[in-house]
């Protein structure tokens, strides 16, 4: 299913901006050679796209490469088309608007305006795309968030949460560098304590044995506590057996023990301040179909009736199927929708599939933040959905 959606995107990202510049531009040309060519590349990363999909995982690290230089082509293409629209109905606009032929000024703009605006947003969206390839995936950002709640108790009023989310180690190939400046960028926020909402991998417990002794430097007055994701299950690769895969499952929380982490699986802790204290509960992977669906929420917070109750999940759908109309848990903390990678000036397609998909939710003074992640999978670039290190403190309502 997921391939077949991939497949439908790259087909209207290649195909239907081909077909407008060569219906009103290549066409019109009287050199057969411009008309004959015109199609070739799209057709050539199409074919390509065909091979990765039948290769794909032997081919994963070419892939990402492939779909840089697909996007690099495909869709400052789409923003012409987008752009020469834009300008034609400005145009008819005009002529309906003015009856007779348009001031003369007017016509010089629009001229200047269909010869360069249409190339100009081109280059910057190409431009704008190399930047999220190279250098967006390790543009780190600390989110800094406050969360007030008349049940926080006094003693933990200004205590503060490190969110990491979906790392994904086995995306980066750059011998752990840019992670090594991510967990410097945690270590200086001087948290309380640090949580980590899954997809520590993108299948296999291996991806993370490179990162293990960078990962082990995160460091936090309460310790460091994590739950499973939905990648972290090894779903999405070949295994032999289902011993095999739940092997990954085990060798992968054993790793993280190794590093000083906590996994929660479907169970809780009591952080302590003073006289006071607050339960932190952690359930493995709870999402809609095709994802798994694992946690026991009634098991993981039996004990903590009366408590504040932080709930690390991984999946934000989680908060409205169970945890707001059958507990009382004040926060959730997740991750697992990337915001889909892409935010432009505020708008992110992860909207129309996660109606939580990133940032801070309130409902009833009760709280879901949604960290977008500080990794990548898939498409080997963050463009505005910066990847992300959330800086949560609790507040105590007076």
């Amino acid at each position: 299913m997921i391939l077949l959606r991939i497949t439908l995107f790259f087909l209207i990202l290649l195909l239907l901006p081909d077909w407008y510049i060569y219906k009103f531009y290549i066409k019109q040309s009287t050199k057969k050679w411009k008309r004959r060519i015109w199609w070739v590349p799209s057709i050539g990363l199409l074919l390509a796209l065909l091979v990765f999909i039948f290769f794909r995982h032997s081919l994963q690290h070419a892939f990402s490469l492939y779909l840089i230089i697909a996007l690099c082509i495909a869709v400052p293409k789409m923003v012409f088309m987008v752009c020469d629209t834009i300008l034609y109905l400005c145009k008819k606009t005009a002529q309906c608007l003015f009856r007779t032929s348009a001031p003369l000024p007017l016509v010089r703009l629009y001229s200047l305006a269909k010869i360069c605006l249409p190339l100009f947003a081109s280059l910057a969206t190409c431009a704008y795309i190399v930047f999220g390839a190279i250098f967006g995936k390790e543009f780190f950002q600390v989110k800094e968030v406050t969360f007030t709640s008349a049940d926080v108790p006094q003693a933990f009023d200004g205590y503060r949460i490190l969110q990491l989310s979906d790392l994904h180690t086995g995306s980066w190939t750059d011998k752990g560098k840019a992670l090594q400046r991510a967990v410097a960028l945690s270590n200086a926020q001087h948290p309380d304590v640090i949580v980590f909402t899954g997809d520590l991998v993108n299948s296999r417990a291996d991806e993370l044995k490179p990162f293990m002794h960078i990962l082990s430097r995160l460091q936090a007055k309460d310790g460091i506590y994590s739950v499973l994701g939905n990648h972290d299950y090894g779903t999405y690769v070949h295994w032999d057996t289902e011993t095999d895969r739940l092997a990954n499952v085990d060798t992968l929380i054993s790793r993280e023990k190794q590093m000083g982490w906590d996994m929660l699986m479907n169970e809780h802790r009591i952080l302590h301040r003073g006289n006071d204290s607050i339960a932190l509960i952690g359930v493995e992977n709870s999402g809609n179909p095709p994802f798994p669906n694992q946690g026991n929420l009634p098991k993981a917070q039996k004990g903590t009736e009366d408590m504040f109750k932080i709930l690390l999940s991984h999946d934000p759908t989680h908060w409205r199927r169970e945890v707001l109309p059958r507990t009382n848990i004040q926060l959730m903390l997740a991750g697992h929708t990337h915001d889909m990678q892409v935010n432009l000036f505020g708008f992110s397609f992860s909207k129309f599939v996660y109606p939580e998909h990133r940032g801070m939710y309130l409902e009833n003074g009760r709280g879901l933040y949604v960290n977008i992640g500080l990794g990548f999978v898939m498409f080997p670039m963050r463009l505005g959905a910066w990847p992300e290190i959330t800086v949560i403190t609790l507040k105590t309502k007076k």
